[in-house]
């Protein structure tokens, strides 16, 4: 858990304060996914997505806030969509100088790939970024589309 407030250095430690402490630590390890070994679908070098089937396309939602559009690579290759972002670190000067007592924002890259079948028409995906979302839209090819008519009975 990170403190907000700045502590003085010279305090001085009473009984509850060391079993706060402790209990403190093992609620935090508790509640911590890398203690657990969990690396789920959000670890920290891939973006969540949702990926829906529809009639005519395949949509693609990935997660990427705090980034531009210019951000991100996009490239098709040997039937896999690679969705990428390489983080520029900058550095940035000031620090307490400026009252910050702590700065953890930074940005991460990411990459995400997925193989495509012969159904995707890979020459017509498309991509917007908004609100922090990339969509993708990944067209199915004319003969691969679902086709839905109603038949007369005689």
């Amino acid at each position: 858990m990170t403190n907000i407030i700045k502590k003085d250095n010279a305090r001085t430690a009473t009984f509850g304060s060391v079993v706060d402490q402790l209990f403190q630590n093992n609620l935090n390890r508790f509640f911590d996914d890398d203690y657990w070994g969990f690396n789920g679908l959000a670890s920290r070098n891939q973006a969540p997505v949702n990926i829906r089937e529809t009639e005519k396309s395949f949509e693609i939602e990935l997660m990427a806030p705090g980034l531009n559009k210019e951000d991100f690579q996009l490239q098709v290759s040997n039937g896999t969509l690679t969705i990428s972002n390489e983080s520029q670190q900058s550095t940035q000067s000031g620090g307490q100088q400026e009252g910050w007592l702590r700065r953890e924002f930074k940005r991460q890259s990411f990459s995400r790939s997925f193989t495509l079948d012969d159904t995707v028409d890979a020459d017509n995906i498309s991509a917007r970024y908004e609100g922090g979302v990339l969509y993708l839209s990944l067209p199915k090819k004319e003969q691969a589309q679902k086709i839905s008519r109603k038949i007369n009975v005689q």
